[in-house]
């Protein structure tokens, strides 16, 4: 479910999967590999779930920052 009441986002295991390994695949090819810490910065939707699984099957280590922290508190939990 959107933030917009009404809007929803619909995707079955099956399609989650397949953006999940694309995502990992993505983030291998960048260098992102296991231990490595990784700051999703994106708002609630399914990419960003997938974007947590996928570092979740490479072995990265991730955190979540959804939108609403000021430039500062933003670069101090990127740090954490």
């Amino acid at each position: 479910e959107k933030d917009e009441p009404g809007e929803e986002v619909r995707m079955t295991y099956r399609e989650l999967l397949e953006l999940t390994c694309r995502l990992g695949n993505t983030l291998k090819r960048q260098g992102v590999k296991r231990g490595d810490r990784v700051t999703i910065y994106m708002p609630p939707c399914p990419l960003a779930v997938a974007s947590m699984l996928a570092c979740a099957r490479i072995g990265a280590v991730h955190a979540v920052v959804f939108a609403g922290f000021s430039a500062e508190s933003l670069a101090d939990r990127i740090r954490d």
